[in-house]
């Protein structure tokens, strides 16, 4: 099958072993980034946008390689690395490149592995943008007060991406598109719910303020070896969020077809799975992340596609 517009990119460059290790993480989502049963277009487009978008969330956590490749490779000196609103701004200079706004081309790999994508099939730079934006954000804003606030997070960190999986596929419509927001939402809101600990770690807690409040849980209650009655309340109320927005969202898998149908199937059916495991741990995420088992996430998956309402 052909890439969006019938262009088929050019050959996309190869990584280089920098690159590499940061597109190997893609084995630790909760959900599946570019199966192989997808057309080798849209595996080779949804691993550039992947590979882009785990750059900047890296870039944001202050999880890049050590030595300061990084920074070199967007024209900063090695010591830039740890200056996380520095390297957002290069790598915006770098994005600018790929669409041809930057002059020259794009000096990081994996923004040189995205330009064919963004040109074969029409990208344009705002879903780009909205994951910087996102992590900009992250440099400046550690605590949430309402759930409106970080429903408005989650639609600069996590909704473009399913944005941009629509445009790669080239099935994208209002209503898609609404219903996309609803699971990338869901996803961004579960890994927020397994990664309370990790989160903390870094000064950020994603659940909102007045949540804490209303289960009675102090930020001190969240730094425990382990949860007690009131912080297991507060991740079950939250994780029950989560999983509303995915039933929310579901009806997009039935209104596409193919292997197209399977691939959101399994983002659905990753998010179900990575809750099934929080409840599973009696909703106790401060001795680290539950992660669903594999037999678990093909489970979840089968049962998306079984429910999934089919349409068109």
């Amino acid at each position: 099958m052909t890439p969006a517009h019938g262009i088929r990119p050019r050959q996309t460059p190869a990584p280089d072993a920098h690159a590499n290790a940061t597109l190997g993480k893609a084995r630790t989502e909760n959900f599946p980034v570019a199966p192989a049963f997808l057309p080798r277009a849209w595996r080779d487009g949804l691993m550039a946008v992947y590979g882009y978008a785990r750059l900047v969330d890296d870039i944001g956590d202050g999880d890049l390689a050590p030595g300061g490749r990084d920074a070199v490779l967007l024209g900063l000196d090695a010591a830039d690395a740890d200056d996380r609103l520095a390297m957002l701004d290069a790598l915006e200079a770098d994005l600018g490149r790929v669409f041809g706004s930057g002059g020259g081309a794009p000096r990081h790999p994996l923004l040189q592995a995205l330009q064919p994508v963004v040109r074969a099939h029409g990208l344009t730079p705002e879903p780009f943008l909205g994951l910087i934006a996102a992590n900009r954000q992250d440099q400046q804003v550690t605590r949430y007060e309402t759930y409106g606030d970080l429903l408005a997070y989650c639609e600069l960190s996590a909704n473009p991406v399913g944005r941009l999986v629509l445009a790669l596929t080239g099935t994208a419509t209002p209503e898609r598109i609404r219903r996309s927001d609803a699971i990338c939402t869901a996803l961004q809101i579960v890994e927020h719910v397994q990664d309370v600990a990790e989160d903390l770690d870094r000064n950020r807690i994603y659940l909102p303020a007045e949540d804490l409040r209303r289960f009675h849980v102090a930020e001190t209650d969240l730094k425990a070896p382990t949860a007690g009655a009131s912080v297991r309340s507060l991740v079950a109320y939250e994780a029950a969020r989560a999983r509303d927005l995915l039933d929310e969202g579901t009806p997009l898998v039935g209104s596409v077809h193919g292997r197209l149908r399977l691939l959101l199937a399994g983002f659905v059916g990753g998010g179900r799975a990575a809750l099934r495991a929080v409840a599973g741990a009696g909703f106790d995420v401060l001795p680290g992340p539950p992660r669903p088992t594999r037999s678990g996430l093909l489970r979840e998956v089968a049962a998306v596609l079984r429910t999934a309402p089919r349409k068109g």
